[in-house]
């Protein structure tokens, strides 16, 4: 997986986290599996994809669905080991750390999500 920088646009603020993006299949499909946790400043982007699931998982996350365009269609925040979640029209999901999407005001109407730089 490579490392990139995602710039976070939402009423009121401006941020910037370093993700993980999961583009290829094997990628996406180990998410975090493994992992102790998530830092603040730190998130898993994975695309192509509209459901996410938390099995084996060892913490709870922050899910952000997003379109094609990186518009957040949805939060599911707090999500506890051992669920499914699915968003209609997803193409997209920002995986961080429970309670970093309300902190980036990521469950506001209007926020975005742009990927920008490889970090090497």
């Amino acid at each position: 997986m490579r490392t990139m920088n995602l710039l976070v646009v939402a009423p009121g603020s401006t941020a910037r986290l370093r993700v993980l993006c999961a583009e290829r299949f094997a990628d996406r499909l180990r998410g975090l599996l493994g992992r102790e946790a998530l830092t603040r400043r730190y998130g898993l982007w994975i695309r192509p994809c509209n459901a996410v699931h938390t099995f084996g998982m060892r913490f709870p996350i922050d899910l952000v669905f997003v379109d094609r365009h990186g518009h957040v269609l949805g939060v599911d925040a707090g999500l506890v080991p051992g669920r499914i979640r699915f968003r209609r029209g997803a193409h997209g999901v920002l995986e961080l750390a429970a309670g970093a999407a309300r902190r980036l005001r990521l469950d506001r109407t209007g926020a975005c999500l742009v990927l920008s730089g490889e970090l090497r």
